[in-house]
C-alpha cells in the first residue's frame, strides 16, 4: 500500500531522488489526456494527407505547393512530439534523460524550420503578387527545393549548436529524476530569439503588409476593367484572381500561425515564464502546437484541390493506375 508521500512521486522507488508529480483531479487529468491525444492524432492525420496529396499528385507539384509540403512535414512531426508532452503534463518524464534532450532538439529544429517555412511563403506571395511578370523565372521549382533544404538545413545546425551542452551531458541540469529540463546560456537565447522569432516575423508581416496594400489595388482595378476586356486580358484577369486567392488563404494560415505562436514566444522574452501557473503554461504551449492541426483545417476550407485529393486518398482510388496524373483542377 502506498503512502500518500509515495503516490505524488515520479519513481516512488526512488524517495529522496524522484520528483514530485504534479497534483490535479483525476477528471481533469483524464480531460487533458484525452483532449491532448485527439489533437495530436488529428494533426498527424491531416498533415499526412497534405504530404501524400502534394506527393502524389504531379499537378499539384508547384513551388508555392512545396513550400506547404515543408510546412506540413514540420507539422507532421509537430503531432509526432505531442505524444511526448503529453507525458509532461503531470510534470514527470519516463523516457531517461537522452530520450529528454532529443525531444527537446527537435522541437527546436522542426519549430525553427516551421517559421523558416512561413518567412519563404511569405516571399514567394510576394513575388507572386508584387512582380507578377518575374514570378515564373524568379521562383522556380529548383530554387524552392533548394531554400526548403537550406531552411531545414539551418534549423538543425543552428539547434543543435545551440543545445551542444545538452546533447554532451543529458540530464545535467535536473534537479531531481523524472525531470525533462534544458539550459540555453543568456547569449545563446537571444540569438535564438532574433533568429527564430522576431527577425523570420518581422520579414513575415512586412512582406505581408505590402502584398496586401499590392493586392487591393491590383482588386480594384480589375473590379474596373472588368466591363470591356480582351480574351487575353481576360486570362491575365483570371490568373490574378488565382494568386489573389492563394495570397488570401496563405495569409489566412500565417496570421493563425502568429497568433498561436506569439503568446508562446511572447512569454519567453518578457521572461515571464517562471510567473506563470501550470494551467497558464500549459494553453500557451498547447496553443503553440495547436497551430500545426489548424494549418490542413485552413486548406481543406480554401483550396478545392485538397478536398478532392482527401476524397481519392480516402476511397483509396490512389492505389489505381496513373492516378497520379489525376486532374486536381
Amino acid at each position: 500500500m502506498k503512502t500518500l508521500e509515495e503516490s505524488e512521486l515520479c519513481f516512488p522507488h526512488l524517495l529522496n531522488s524522484s520528483c514530485r508529480r504534479m497534483q490535479r483531479p483525476h477528471a481533469v487529468s483524464m480531460l487533458a489526456y484525452i483532449l491532448l491525444s485527439s489533437i495530436s492524432l488529428l494533426t498527424v492525420t491531416l498533415n499526412l494527407l497534405v504530404i501524400i496529396s502534394i506527393s502524389h499528385f504531379k499537378q499539384l507539384q508547384t513551388p508555392t505547393n512545396l513550400l506547404l509540403l515543408s510546412l506540413a512535414v514540420s507539422d507532421f512531426f509537430v503531432g509526432l512530439l505531442m505524444f511526448f508532452q503529453i507525458m509532461l503534463t503531470d510534470g514527470c518524464w519516463f523516457l531517461g534523460d537522452l530520450m529528454c534532450i532529443l525531444y527537446y532538439v527537435l522541437d527546436y529544429i522542426i519549430t525553427s524550420a516551421s517559421i523558416g517555412t512561413m518567412v519563404l511563403i511569405s516571399i514567394d506571395r510576394y513575388v507572386a503578387i508584387c512582380d507578377p511578370l518575374h514570378y515564373i523565372d524568379k521562383v522556380t521549382q529548383k530554387r524552392v527545393q533548394v531554400c526548403v533544404c537550406l531552411c531545414w538545413i539551418f534549423a538543425v545546425l543552428f539547434h543543435s549548436l545551440l543545445l551542444k551542452e545538452n546533447l554532451k551531458h543529458p540530464g545535467r541540469y535536473n534537479s531531481c529524476i523524472g525531470e525533462c529540463v534544458v539550459v540555453i546560456g543568456y547569449v545563446a537565447g537571444i540569438a535564438d530569439l532574433f533568429l527564430s522569432f522576431l527577425g523570420p516575423v518581422t520579414v513575415i508581416i512586412v512582406l505581408y503588409l505590402r502584398v496586401f496594400v499590392v493586392a487591393v489595388s491590383q482588386a480594384r482595378a480589375m473590379r474596373s476593367h472588368v466591363a470591356a476586356v480582351t480574351v487575353q486580358q481576360s486570362v491575365k484577369i483570371t490568373v490574378m484572381k488565382s494568386e489573389l486567392k492563394a495570397a488570401r488563404t496563405l495569409g489566412v494560415v500565417i496570421v493563425v500561425f502568429l497568433i498561436c505562436v506569439c503568446p508562446y514566444f511572447c512569454v519567453a522574452l518578457t521572461g515571464q515564464d517562471t510567473m506563470l501557473n501550470a494551467s497558464s503554461a500549459a494553453f500557451v504551449i498547447c496553443l503553440f502546437y495547436f497551430n500545426s492541426c489548424l494549418n490542413p483545417l485552413i486548406y481543406a476550407l480554401f483550396y478545392r484541390w485538397f478536398r478532392k485529393s482527401i476524397k481519392l486518398i480516402v476511397t483509396l482510388k490512389i492505389l489505381q493506375a496513373d492516378s497520379c496524373e489525376a486532374n486536381m483542377a
